[in-house]
């Protein structure tokens, strides 16, 4: 099976690359050029994982990142649209440059992957694309507002899609984690419940993937919670959402 994952130089990403070329499969890893990418082949077995510079912020790098690929290794079989970043905006730090930076990864990033894959995956009948959201699509809290409604952008547009592409014989899920130890949340200065490993992360959403559910969410308990949260009332909602808010 040919895999290519983005962002799959840290994080869950890497987790990923590593764990289907463990598997056998051909891993066709891209990532912004740099030191990581570089020493990214290093970490498996040689054969299995092809690194690809590429920034998904230009649709015309990532068409011309498909079409290398596919024209050296075959066709992709799987498809996971997983580069992102954090920032968290407040009130007080506010900007829409920093804004737009956000949407331009997390969110168009994902649809320069689906413009280029779905013509391809749909002429073939087959193929299945997994974009990467998070469970703070489901609500918007303190600070993480901006990455929140950029996920939330993703799973509608997912949504959107899915029975169109599911018709055509392809498949399109989202994957929700929570918190994960990578070098994103590591940054995080607040407590992070049920946080679990990359590694773990990892193995259950390659699990997700091959059951081919619309959602995979890890860890599911804090899922869950959010879950909960959203469907609160405004006034309950906002008075649990004020305890998240730092001190003055």
């Amino acid at each position: 099976m040919n895999v290519w994952i983005t962002g799959a130089t840290s994080g869950i990403g890497l987790a990923l690359a590593q764990h289907y070329a463990a598997a056998g499969h051909t891993v066709l890893a891209s990532a912004r050029a740099g030191p990581k990418l570089s020493a990214l082949d290093a970490l498996t077995a040689p054969g299995t994982l092809h690194c690809y510079a590429l920034d998904v912020t230009d649709e015309a790098a990532v068409l011309a990142c498909v079409l290398a690929m596919e024209a050296a290794h075959g066709p992709l079989d799987l498809a996971i649209l997983n580069a992102g970043t954090y920032a968290a905006l407040g009130v007080t730090d506010f900007n829409c440059a920093a804004a737009r930076a956000l949407m331009e990864v997390n969110y168009f990033g994902i649809c320069h992957g689906l413009a280029a894959l779905m013509p391809r995956f749909c002429a073939r009948g087959r193929g299945q694309i997994a974009a990467m959201a998070s469970v703070a699509a489901y609500c918007g809290l303190p600070y993480a507002g901006t990455y929140s409604a950029a996920k939330s952008a993703v799973i509608r547009l997912c949504e959107s899609l899915a029975p169109e592409l599911a018709r055509q014989g392809v498949n399109l899920c989202v994957i929700n984690p929570g918190f994960v130890k990578t070098p994103l949340t590591d940054l995080n200065d607040f407590p992070m419940p049920f946080l679990i490993s990359a590694h773990t992360a990892a193995q259950r959403i390659a699990q997700g993937l091959a059951a081919r559910p619309f959602e995979i969410r890890v860890p599911r308990r804090l899922a869950w919670l959010l879950r909960v949260l959203a469907s609160l009332p405004y006034a309950l909602y906002f008075r649990l959402t004020r305890r998240l808010l730092r001190a003055p």
